[in-house]
């Protein structure tokens, strides 16, 4: 991690030459795609088409991904640049408010697509020498995508609602953003990193993996959501759990699975949780009143295996909060744009990755003998040999090289903007409930 003293003497000159111009990767197509593709470029008619089409520019996404961790020391530098970008752009009025009459995608023609041009060549997102023009060409295509991917939505090219109001929140929003984020990575950077680390970043819903400097790994995760937000925390994961059991809170137990039991008295067999008393011996859950005003003085703990809650996989690390990162059987989840409905933990797209990289300084842990353990279903806890450390936090807001400025939604609200919080409110929980709410069997 580079010293703050570094950073405080770098030049205003270095500062601003600290990274490239943004630029887009192009993927080849087809040779009989692209044919088809060029006879409709040089066709004498083509409609409403103007003459900016490109099929490169139609089929490309520049790539906004980083293998430069977002807690990098460098990024410090990408930040502070993009907030003098920033600056300059509120300087000059920021950018147009783009309120299309249709809706706006390629090959669409209306008078608000250039606003939308203006808007997208002000942020860096359309080369300038794409001109103006009411059509929606290839190029507005490519540059409409990228800014989807910056901001963290599905890259289709397609201004649907989730866009046009990322579109439209001002430059000066932005601004502030970045700068409150500024404060947060400075507090951040102000610690002292692992050379291996695991960061969440809450905002993004994503975790990656972080070894010398360097993304190791990035997977995709589910974050809590409003009513019940992850909390920011620093702690190191000590220990991996192949096939965990799961345990049922007390307070899940009794305000959850005894109506369950009452309504559908298979409930408990069909998901695997048993019955164990003081002396761990197992209750047969007829012997139970259901009933009762107060849930058995019993543990409710569910088998390892593909149903159980967290799956194949828990990840444990000290904290106050009583969170973890986990497997999921629910998969699906991860496909979803909102990705804020846990009650507090984390859980990790293609966990075992993770795991893999995890213990690849803990002898006999092969990915081999990894897959091999979970698919016998036994619970197994392995120590890791070196602790991982690992930080969850919230940063709605970065930037990495080639000017690449990254915004999320300011899901807890706390970033100071209303605006930046649009889409925090769809398809998350509606109310509170305990750390492991959100992995009740159903």
């Amino acid at each position: 991690m580079s010293k703050k003293s570094g950073i405080v003497a770098l030049s205003r000159r270095a500062l601003l030459t600290g990274a490239a111009a943004a630029g887009a990767a192009a993927i080849a197509g087809q040779a009989a795609a692209q044919t088809a593709i060029d006879e409709l470029i040089t066709a004498p008619r083509r409609g409403n088409w103007d003459d900016q089409f490109d099929a490169k520019a139609s089929r490309t996404t520049a790539a906004v991904t980083s293998n430069t961790p977002m807690l990098s020391a460098n990024n410090f530098i990408y930040m502070q640049q993009a907030i003098t970008e920033y600056q300059t752009i509120v300087a000059n009025g920021g950018w147009p408010q783009v309120n299309p009459s249709v809706k706006l995608k390629i090959g669409a023609v209306d008078p608000s697509v250039q606003q939308l041009r203006q808007r997208l060549m002000i942020s860096g997102d359309l080369p300038r020498s794409a001109g103006m023009s009411n059509s929606f060409d290839s190029y507005v295509d490519g540059a409409v995508k990228r800014f989807q991917a910056r901001h963290g939505l599905p890259q289709d090219g397609v201004l649907g609602e989730f866009t046009l109001k990322a579109l439209n929140v001002p430059a000066d929003t932005r601004l502030m953003q970045l700068n409150v984020n500024q404060q947060r990575l400075q507090e951040i950077m102000n610690k002292q990193l692992e050379r291996r680390y695991v960061v969440v970043n809450i905002p993004a819903a994503y975790v990656e993996a972080v070894e010398d400097d360097r993304v190791a790994l990035r997977n995709t995760a589910i974050v809590g959501s409003i009513t019940r937000p992850s909390p920011t925390l620093d702690s190191k994961i000590h220990e991996v759990i192949l096939n965990p059991y799961w345990t049922a809170p007390r307070s899940i137990v009794q305000k959850d699975i005894m109506p369950l039991m009452r309504k559908d008295p298979t409930y408990l067999s069909r998901n695997a949780i048993r019955l164990i008393d003081g002396n761990g011996n197992e209750v047969a859950p007829e012997t139970i009143d259901w009933n009762a005003e107060k849930a058995p003085d019993l543990m409710f703990r569910q088998d390892p295996g593909k149903i159980n809650a967290m799956s194949s996989t828990k990840l444990n690390f000290h904290n106050a909060h009583a969170v973890y990162m986990h497997d999921t059987p629910q998969q699906g989840l991860f496909n979803k744009l909102m990705r804020f409905e846990s009650s507090g933990c984390v859980r990790v797209q293609n966990v075992r990755d993770l795991v893999v990289w995890l213990l690849k300084n803990t002898p006999g842990w092969s990915r081999q003998e990894i897959e091999r353990v979970i698919a016998t279903r036994v619970n197994t806890p392995i120590a890791l040999t070196d602790e991982v450390g690992v930080h969850w936090v919230y940063i709605s807001a970065w930037s990495s090289k080639d000017n690449i400025v990254q915004f999320r939604d300011d899901i807890y609200a706390i970033d100071g903007n209303a605006q930046l919080a649009l889409q925090a409110n769809i398809g998350v929980e509606t109310s509170a409930g305990s750390v492991e709410d959100d992995i009740l069997p159903q």
